[in-house]
């Protein structure tokens, strides 16, 4: 358990000591939420797009910035320290402990980013239930982070892994939902990242309620993802002869 603590203790402390992690929890959110919304209204009326409401918009730009900023926090996470996770695996720290350290330490910071992004969607839009907001922007946030370690796991490169990342962000929130192309997608669009999380926001926001199955669903995704990624992350972590701890 100390060295759980430690770990994430040195994890927070790396996270702050980078100015550019700062600055995109607390300035992107506003940009991203606000400029979201006011893209989705000016949307020209065709036969398969249309505009949406600026609260929906602006709903669904702030569930948007939260999965990036999670999903990019976890690649950063894994890549940059992959060789020094390697390195104190071999001087006795377990793989799976280590692995502990960098979820919970991605998750803290997510819920922050979560709490920043609710902050700004609060001053902007009325909403029914804001408890259950928060909730959802950060369980959508913690989905995203996890996606992005076990994509900084499977790609050891910031670049490639950044693309993917982010295109796969922006397919889910163009995709999944209720979002100007949502009526005119294929069916397995539900399995998107984002699109139970989103169900799960429009309706706290909108109707003060939410449906369990959803929520079930957003739980089992994380339990996936966090089997994958300890998959990996172990099958990296790995030196001759089997776990060197």
């Amino acid at each position: 358990m100390n060295r759980f603590v430690v770990g994430v203790r040195a994890n927070l402390r790396t996270f702050l000591r980078t100015p550019l992690n700062v600055v995109l929890a607390l300035v992107l959110p506003l940009v991203v939420i606000e400029g979201w919304g006011q893209a989705m209204v000016g949307l020209p009326s065709m036969p398969t797009v249309e505009a949406i409401p600026l609260d929906l918009g602006r709903l669904l730009g702030a569930i948007f910035g939260v999965a990036i900023i999670a999903g990019l926090m976890g690649l950063v996470q894994m890549i940059s320290a992959r060789e020094a996770d390697r390195r104190l695996v071999q001087v006795g720290y377990s793989p799976r402990m280590l692995l502990a350290t960098r979820l919970a330490t991605l998750a803290g910071v997510t819920v922050v980013v979560a709490a920043v992004n609710f902050g700004v969607l609060w001053l902007t839009i009325d909403t029914e239930a804001p408890l259950l907001v928060f909730a959802f922007l950060a369980l959508a946030g913690i989905v995203y982070a996890f996606l992005g370690a076990l994509v900084g796991a499977v790609l050891p490169r910031l670049f490639e892994g950044s693309l993917v990342v982010v295109f796969l962000a922006m397919m889910d929130a163009f995709l999944s939902g209720d979002s100007p192309l949502a009526a005119d997608v294929p069916e397995f669009v539900q399995y998107f990242p984002l699109y139970h999380p989103k169900e799960l926001l429009q309706s706290a926001a909108f109707d003060g309620t939410f449906a369990s199955s959803d929520l079930v669903f957003v739980s089992g995704y994380l339990l996936v993802l966090l089997v994958l990624v300890t998959a990996v992350f172990g099958a990296t972590m790995r030196t001759a002869g089997g776990w060197s701890a």
